[in-house]
């Protein structure tokens, strides 16, 4: 993704969300898009990730890191997925629906942080601004940037991540682990007054 999206994309999005997450509960097919009247932003390939709350509390979040599919599709596919997929949480019921607030955040594509040391690591890493991908063999996690807001400590950011993967907290201390980072725009119905109550 590398035009930033219009204040319409936005809303248009989040529509496209909140739809395919209305379909999802109700185990209906996703309604028909037009996609003559979408942007080229949207039609273009892109990934996002979708997080959803209710009452401020975590709801659901799943996304990708690789743009596979047209944005608007991408969008639709993590929102369902969020609403209906994420092992944290049962699904979303179809009266939860009206209540979920929506965040979408698209992803520019990671680019590899090179580093030699850990302390090199705790440098380079831009806090706020990236968001983190770590690897190691087949095991793989992610941090949003917006992680940063509640951890705003590089190594317990990084000690939490490695936690996430499944690996013991000090990992990137002791192993040089694969490392990636992409930056996101990011956009809620509150901030575009769309949201319906």
């Amino acid at each position: 993704m590398t035009t930033p999206l219009s204040d319409s994309d936005k809303r248009e999005l989040l529509r496209l969300a909140r739809e395919a997450i209305d379909a999802a509960v109700r185990e209906k097919p996703f309604p028909p898009v037009d996609t003559a009247r979408l942007s080229p932003a949207l039609l273009s390939q892109g990934t996002c990730f979708v997080t959803l709350t209710e009452s401020g509390e975590l709801r659901g979040c799943i996304g990708g890191l690789h743009a596979l599919d047209p944005l608007y599709e991408d969008a639709r596919q993590h929102a369902m997925q969020a609403a209906t997929r994420d092992y944290r949480f049962p699904p979303v019921t179809p009266n939860e629906v009206p209540k979920l607030d929506i965040e979408i955040s698209v992803l520019t594509e990671p680019q590899p942080l090179n580093y030699d040391a850990p302390e090199d690591l705790l440098r380079l890493l831009r806090p706020e601004v990236d968001g983190v991908i770590i690897s190691q063999g087949y095991r793989r996690a992610t941090f949003l940037p917006q992680v940063w807001e509640r951890v705003p400590d590089p190594e317990i950011f990084l000690s939490m991540l490695c936690e996430k993967m499944g690996a013991p907290p000090d990992s990137w201390r002791r192993t040089k682990l694969e490392v990636q980072t992409y930056q996101v725009e990011s956009f809620t119905e509150a901030e575009l007054s769309m949201h319906k109550t």
